[in-house]
């Protein structure tokens, strides 16, 4: 039977319960929960009414999260000519061809999104069966492949997150750390709840957000008032 430590019994009495939790209420009590060694990032989950096996209820898409994420993200761009310039200068880590292709052919992936622009798919799309697995290969509709790579670059070095649901219709995503203050957070997570309730299909009967948590990364999760 798995040993329930200290800290964790002093957080689980600390939530008290799993009645739904305005906001401002659930930040302030995951404020609250023992602190740790290391940055704690805060993610959200939310549950969707929705058939994840219909093509036309699947929801995937990104947002620039008002307060970033409290990190600096690692881009690569696949890009030739001009884009290529313009992305370095974006502030792109790595602008390649068939070299940054071969790189990560060799089984490298120390990178949080990848961009392309529209002519380099034909190098890119080989790479699926390992981007796609990591959530890392460009597609049209998370806005990854693009003519615009600059300012797609800028988007995730200022905190451009990427999300889509799972097979049991739940929706994952870092919004932002727990050392943020509390308006930062607030603001974070309100727009990306307005980003999913924007997004949902036409076809969806019913409730379509059923249940959405947060939590940090070493703590119980807290379920808001949806």
């Amino acid at each position: 039977m798995p040993r329930t430590t200290k800290r964790r019994k002093a957080m689980l009495e600390n939530r008290q319960n799993t009645h739904p939790r305005d906001l401002d209420e659930a930040i302030g009590l995951l404020k609250q929960f023992p602190s740790t060694k290391f940055e704690q990032t805060v993610e959200i989950a939310v549950r969707l009414g929705i058939d994840p096996k219909q093509a036309d209820q699947m929801i995937r898409g990104s947002i620039v999260l008002p307060h970033g994420i409290g990190r600096t993200q690692r881009v690569v761009v696949f890009a030739k000519g001009d884009l290529a310039d313009a992305a370095a200068e974006a502030g792109a880590d790595v602008v390649g061809q068939d070299d940054l292709a071969d790189r990560i052919k060799g089984g490298w992936t120390e990178f949080d999104a990848c961009v392309a622009a529209p002519d380099m798919m034909k190098i890119v799309g080989p790479l699926g069966k390992i981007l796609g697995p990591r959530g890392l290969m460009p597609s049209p509709r998370a806005g990854t492949v693009t003519p615009d790579v600059a300012n797609t670059v800028r988007e995730y070095r200022a905190g451009k997150v990427e999300f889509r649901n799972d097979a049991g219709g739940n929706v994952h995503a870092v919004v932002g750390r727990l050392s943020f203050d509390a308006d930062k957070l607030r603001d974070n997570i309100r727009a990306f709840l307005d980003r999913i309730l924007s997004m949902k299909p036409a076809n969806v009967k019913g409730t379509y957000v059923k249940t959405a948590h947060i939590c940090a990364a070493m703590s119980p999760s807290i379920r808001l008032a949806v």
